[in-house]
């Protein structure tokens, strides 16, 4: 198990290694081997637009707090608000916004769903803010949301419930100059930087492409830019109120060419495997390998893929999932967070990696273009690789 040293100014929220549990993953919460998390997220209760109060979907939720803590007494859980509903849910938490009547609401039936079910805080995944009239509203409602929270301790006498939330990590994905930053910084515990679905097959690229990277020679989106260009350098959001986002899934591509098979190989769209289809979770990609399908590990973006015929999936691995882990170290984030824990295989493979040794000399460079990057083949390099494109070894000097 990884041993965290990450810096935190909360001592319950000190050194992040979260993970979301989907209620309608197939993964009983009894199952979830919470030795590997300081901090699981109960996800996702849903905001009653006609009320504007809290309600959970599963009795499951009521005893999720004892049950995941039988195998680790520590973990802190949170119970995590709204989710991936497209536009109407986004609507919900935008007309809530609206209102000092209506935010009281929610955060008053907030506060007392999460003492009810035993929940250590509360974390709100609206996707997404759009318009600056959601940013101030949301400014104002995490304002708020602080303060009902402090009063709550100060009457229960009881340690003061977390407070995160789950961002954009791509202004490909949703401009993140709708988040209010400040309001986030004085008022979040920390934030879990969805740095994920970066590319995927869309019917917008005909190409094989990274869905996590952590770099991007090429100079389009990665992963680490989302953390320190955008959150860190033009938002102003302290790293150590970030938390590095890693996907327990992938998405296959199908090829063009059986034969070429590396990124950016051309593609026709989105592609399947047996029994994980187009978006399989990393235990059915682990399957599609054993399988017979081919590994490669890319340290140049920092993410695996694998092949099998006209097949191609796009994923994290130990060796991506490692790297990202040390890149979030070097930096000084609060830590890193899954989504979601029931992709992980049976042996949590993922869920127990550990970080690179050596891994403070993990650090972006500074390029003349601001951006932050690693490349084998660049004058730009902030590290040295022990080879060069597609390997399935990371050496870290």
């Amino acid at each position: 198990m990884l041993q965290l040293d990450f810096f935190s100014s909360n001592a319950e929220a000190a050194g992040v290694k979260g993970g979301y549990w989907y209620y309608d993953s197939g993964l009983d919460a009894s199952a979830i081997d919470s030795s590997y998390f300081t901090h699981l997220f109960c996800a996702f209760a849903d905001l009653d637009s006609n009320t504007n109060k809290i309600t959970l979907p599963s009795s499951t939720f009521s005893t999720f707090t004892q049950t995941v803590q039988k195998k680790n007494p520590a973990v802190k859980t949170l119970l995590s608000i709204g989710g991936g509903g497209g536009p109407t849910l986004a609507s919900k938490f935008s007309t809530m916004a609206t209102q000092n009547s209506s935010r009281k609401t929610f955060i008053d039936s907030s506060i007392q769903v999460a003492r009810a079910n035993n929940f250590h805080g509360l974390d709100l995944d609206w996707e997404y803010p759009n318009s600056n009239t959601d940013k101030t509203n949301l400014g104002f409602l995490l304002n708020e949301w602080r303060a009902a929270i402090k009063q709550e301790a100060r009457i229960s006498g009881k340690t003061q419930l977390l407070l995160s939330g789950a961002v954009s990590g791509s202004n490909q994905i949703s401009p993140l100059q709708y988040y209010p930053a400040q309001g986030i910084t004085n008022n979040m515990d920390w934030i879990n930087v969805m740095v994920y679905d970066l590319f995927i097959p869309d019917g917008y690229r005909n190409s094989t492409q990274p869905p996590a990277p952590l770099y991007n020679p090429s100079g389009i989106f990665s992963g680490s830019e989302g953390i320190n260009v955008s959150w860190i350098n033009q938002l102003k959001v302290p790293p150590n109120k970030l938390a590095i986002g890693l996907p327990f899934y992938g998405y296959a591509w199908t090829l063009v060419n059986a034969n070429v098979h590396g990124l950016f190989a051309g593609a026709n769209g989105a592609g399947s495997i047996p029994s994980g289809g187009s978006t399989p979770v990393y235990r059915d990609i682990r399957s599609f390998i054993n399988n017979g399908a081919q590994t490669v590990y890319n340290s140049t973006y920092v993410t695996n893929y694998c092949y099998s015929g006209t097949t191609w999936v796009g994923y994290d691995d130990t060796q991506s999932v490692s790297a990202k882990v040390s890149y979030a170290k070097s930096i000084g984030l609060i830590g890193y967070f899954a989504w979601q824990v029931g992709g992980d295989d049976n042996n949590w493979t993922l869920s127990k990696t550990e970080p690179l040794d050596g891994a403070r000399t993990l650090s972006p460079a500074t390029c003349n273009r601001g951006r932050s990057q690693v490349n084998a083949s660049d004058l730009c390099v902030a590290l040295k690789l022990g080879a060069v494109a597609e390997h399935l070894a990371f050496t870290a000097t």
